[in-house]
């Protein structure tokens, strides 16, 4: 089979300059995998990739989708993929089963485990439409393994459970328990569970607060080269919609992206004309900072994933040496620490040569990369699952995230409060205690006096 190619990272790192470079070095096309990055007619609150810098490379599912258009699931999104990967071969920013802002959404499946996209069911099970304690509350009924696996605010997650239960009348943890038997069963027999022999994933990563600097500098940019005007647009097409009576979906697709919520309370206030135009320029400005805190936020969350869900399903392939983190920290030592090693793994994985150790690349990547392996062994195969601190009332969901908690200041000062708490409480209780038995023993005084023994 042709090679395949993924670039992942966090928004801003330089993913798609590096599949450029990589289709321009080996002959081969683009296919992106951000919804965002489908929609037409949105290049900039989208982030895509200029023309100009495109270097004549094919890139395909890049604005191809309608305003009006239903968003992909990833059913939708692994059909056209199948039919394009044999003759492409670099695929950049490959989406998250998540589905976290930008990523294509999945099914009905939470694991991505390949069901069909099905039409709205909340017609049918109008429970699907309740309010997440609700949602949780079904779901420890009819699915108490699926339950604990969920923070109980995701109602989407939640939501999703449900779907399979009525669905398919199974529980869904016991579909993915199924799945992963397949999974070790594929594995044990030498089967793979990548599709392409010849795939690599290239991770592009950069230092936390150089990444954040460099995100609010590309906010700066967008809103110089027209991020509001595109944002407007989008707000006028919603308002189109109202006056026609068409209700908008705004929890999916282009319209969860950042960018546009954080500038709609702008636009709506503008459009009502109540406020100065001081006012204005100052609401303007917390909005314009709004988009600055959510890419920074997103960009965490996409490291996030790859460290979590990625990681974790290469290593139930056993394929997490088919990972490299690029260090794009210094951009300065592009070639060099992007561009050369990542042609060179390349091609010694075409030619059959022995591809080094993905911790080799980098300080960076020595200490990501051997981190995971080393949490790996100290906790193989564990299941995710969430968790309630009975201290500070806060629900995570893994380990990972339970023992950062656990770590974290807010929750060791918690514990410290509530040894104080529990030290008063402990102290008036012992001195309501000593004014009850001295009640007694008065009452018992004043009695022998007024009783005295012959």
């Amino acid at each position: 089979m042709d090679p395949l190619i993924a670039v992942v990272g966090a928004t801003g790192t330089g993913k798609s300059k590096l599949a450029v470079d990589l289709a321009a070095r080996f002959n081969g096309e683009i296919i992106n995998g951000d919804a965002m990055q489908m929609y037409r007619g949105l290049p900039i609150i989208t982030n895509q990739i200029p023309i100009a810098e495109r270097k004549g490379i094919p890139h395909h599912l890049l604005s191809c989708v309608d305003l009006e258009a239903e968003a992909w699931r990833i059913s939708h999104f692994k059909r056209k993929h199948c039919v394009l990967s044999p003759r492409s071969g670099v695929e950049e920013n490959y989406p998250s089963s998540e589905g976290s802002g930008s990523d294509v959404e999945d099914g009905v499946d939470a694991d991505g485990a390949g069901y069909e996209e099905i039409p709205s069911t909340s017609e049918k099970w109008p429970i699907l439409d309740s309010p997440p304690e609700v949602l949780m509350e079904k779901l420890k009924e009819v699915d108490p393994v699926m339950a604990a696996r969920w923070h109980p605010k995701d109602a989407r997650k939640i939501r999703r459970s449900l779907e399979i239960y009525f669905q398919t009348g199974r529980p869904a943890s016991e579909i993915y328990a199924e799945q992963q038997a397949q999974k070790e069963k594929a594995v044990s027999e030498c089967e793979g569970l990548l599709r392409f022999d010849h795939t690599l994933i290239f991770w592009v990563h950069a230092e936390k607060d150089v990444l954040n600097a460099r995100l609010d500098a590309r906010v700066d940019d967008m809103v110089q080269q027209g991020l509001l005007d595109e944002a407007e647009s989008m707000f006028e097409f919603l308002q189109r919609k109202e006056e026609q009576g068409v209700s908008v979906d705004l929890t999916r697709g282009v319209w969860v992206s950042i960018g546009f919520k954080e500038l709609a309370p702008y636009f709506t206030a503008r459009r009502k004309a109540e406020m100065s135009e001081e006012e204005l320029d100052a609401l303007r400005s917390r909005c314009i900072e709004a988009i600055r805190t959510a890419t920074r936020q997103y960009g965490g969350s996409q490291v996030k994933w790859i460290r979590n869900k990625l990681w974790r399903a290469l290593a139930e392939a056993g394929m997490t040496r088919r990972l490299y983190l690029l260090d794009s920290s210094d951009v300065s030592q592009w070639d060099g620490c992007i561009t050369e090693p990542s042609e060179q793994i390349f091609q010694s994985m075409l030619q059959g040569d022995t591809t080094p150790d993905p911790k080799s690349l980098s300080m960076l990547a020595k200490t990501v990369l051997g981190a995971k392996e080393e949490q790996a062994q100290a906790q193989p195969g564990s299941a995710m699952k969430s968790f309630t601190c009975d201290v500070c009332g806060k629900t995570v969901v893994g380990d990972e995230q339970w023992e950062n908690h656990l770590k974290s200041y807010s929750h060791k000062r918690g514990v410290k409060s509530a040894a104080r708490k529990a030290e008063r409480d402990a102290y008036f209780r012992m001195k309501e205690l000593e004014a009850q038995k001295g009640e007694r023993e008065t009452e018992v005084d004043s009695e022998d006096k007024l009783n005295p023994s012959p």
